[in-house]
């Protein structure tokens, strides 16, 4: 019978019916991988009998809950159970596999249709039994556009070579066909199927179960290739963060040492103490692994180096704190001061006919740690201040750290006047303020 003017064809109700059924497949995808604990035994191959009831869980009660919507309202496409039992299988191993198939086969038993229920275990086993044999990494591969290169991979199988792809292509397309030969020959009241009529029919039938199985572990696979770069995104980071640390550290020692020797011969006691002040500092830091302090420890670090300074320059290095309390709780870059601090003594008052002031300024601002390190010294000219901020290592060192740690928008900020000082200026995150309990 022709379809009446403004009704779909039964044409046009099955594909729409198949679209919205491999929709249903990619959000159940899509709203489990979004769960942490899901997700997380996705990046796993190797999981304990509660990971997989949890996957099997997590998988066979939102499908389960999809086939009770079929069997109450006639809603064809809410039923995923043929997908979700080889989807299970396949990533999880034959229990898991099973566990899914009788959760969305049980209630059809409930129903009369007595052949869902085995039918639905055996896929979950038998995918079970082929994603153990298969390669991880084929599985994994496995996507919806396999389609696109079968061509290609027929004369694989016919040099006799196993392509994983074109078996895992296979699978839900022998289900999905023997669910639909069983269905037409023991009639719908039995088991469940689409009931295609004619060729194109069944072959759209057959590719949306391909489809359907396909879908979701595509989904999930981008989830775990994500996780992955998320990872070495961090390794990389710690590992520039890493090399930045150990940059400023040879840097220090060297203008350390570089200032004791120009005491050797003129102040030789001088010169013995700050031997030992710099080597109890030195072991210090040795016995220190951590790339982030609290401002306290930093603060006590930069007063250990002060006091080999304070030694070398005598009462002409006046230091002065201004510290609020609620600071002191920062989470700063380890080392991320002295370099301030040095600087300020070498270019800014090293040079000052009297000496001058170190002033360390700490404070919170706008959810901001706000740290500044200023001198009244001699001040820096346009050309020593470009200098300073490309040519040095440990002013650019100290930049360069601030936008690994904490982005483009956090960086050292420099200013400078001729004749009245220089002042340092740099902004912790309040992401890594550590707030007292």
């Amino acid at each position: 019978m022709p379809a009446q003017p403004g009704l779909l064809s039964p044409l046009q109700i099955l594909l729409s019916t198949l679209v919205v059924k491999l929709a249903l497949a990619a959000l159940v995808g899509i709203v489990l991988v979004r769960y942490h604990r899901f997700r997380a035994i996705l990046l796993t191959d190797r999981r304990i009998w509660s990971e997989r009831l949890i996957f099997a869980a997590g998988l066979g009660v939102p499908v389960m809950a999809g086939v009770v919507v079929r069997l109450l309202l006639s809603y064809k496409a809410a039923d995923l159970s043929l997908e979700a039992s080889l989807v299970a299988g396949l990533v999880a191993g034959p229990y898991a596999g099973g566990i899914v198939g009788f959760l969305v086969g049980f209630p059809p038993v409930l129903a009369g249709e007595f052949a869902a229920l085995p039918l639905d275990v055996g896929c979950g086993f038998a995918a079970g039994g082929l994603g153990a044999l298969c390669p991880r990494d084929a599985v994994w591969r496995f996507s919806p556009f396999v389609f696109t290169s079968l061509h290609k991979r027929v004369w694989t199988v016919a040099r006799l070579q196993v392509d994983w792809q074109v078996v895992l292509f296979l699978v839900p397309v022998g289900f999905e066909t023997l669910r639909l030969a069983l269905a037409d020959r023991f009639g719908g009241a039995y088991l469940f199927s689409m009931a295609p009529r004619g060729f194109w029919q069944t072959l759209a039938t057959i590719l949306t179960a391909v489809l359907g199985v396909a879908i979701p572990i595509k989904i999930w696979d981008n989830a775990r290739i994500e996780h992955r770069l998320e990872e070495q995104d961090k390794l990389l980071m710690a590992a520039r963060i890493q090399a930045l640390s150990s940059q400023i550290n040879p840097h220090f020692l060297f203008n350390a040492l570089n200032s004791i020797s120009s005491l050797v011969r003129s102040r030789p006691e001088t010169a013995r103490e700050l031997i030992v002040k710099l080597s109890n500092l030195l072991r210090e830091r040795l016995q220190s692994r951590d790339q982030f302090v609290t401002l306290r420890e930093e603060l006590a670090t930069i007063d250990q180096y002060l006091d080999i300074e304070t030694v070398r320059f005598g009462p002409q290095l006046r230091v002065e704190k201004q510290v609020e309390p609620e600071a002191l709780d920062a989470i700063v870059p380890s080392m991320i001061l002295q370099p301030l601090v040095e600087n300020c003594i070498k270019h800014g008052l090293s040079r000052k006919i009297g000496g001058g002031t170190v002033t360390l300024r700490a404070f919170r601002q706008n959810g901001r740690s706000v740290i500044e390190v200023a001198d009244n010294g001699q001040g820096m000219t346009p050309a020593e201040f470009e200098a300073a901020m490309t040519a040095g290592i440990g002013l650019s060192n100290v930049n360069e750290r601030l936008k690994v740690t904490y982005g483009d928008r956090y960086e050292l900020r420099l200013t400078s006047e001729e004749g009245r000082g220089t002042c340092a200026r740099l902004e912790i995150p309040e992401t890594a303020v550590a707030m007292k309990p």
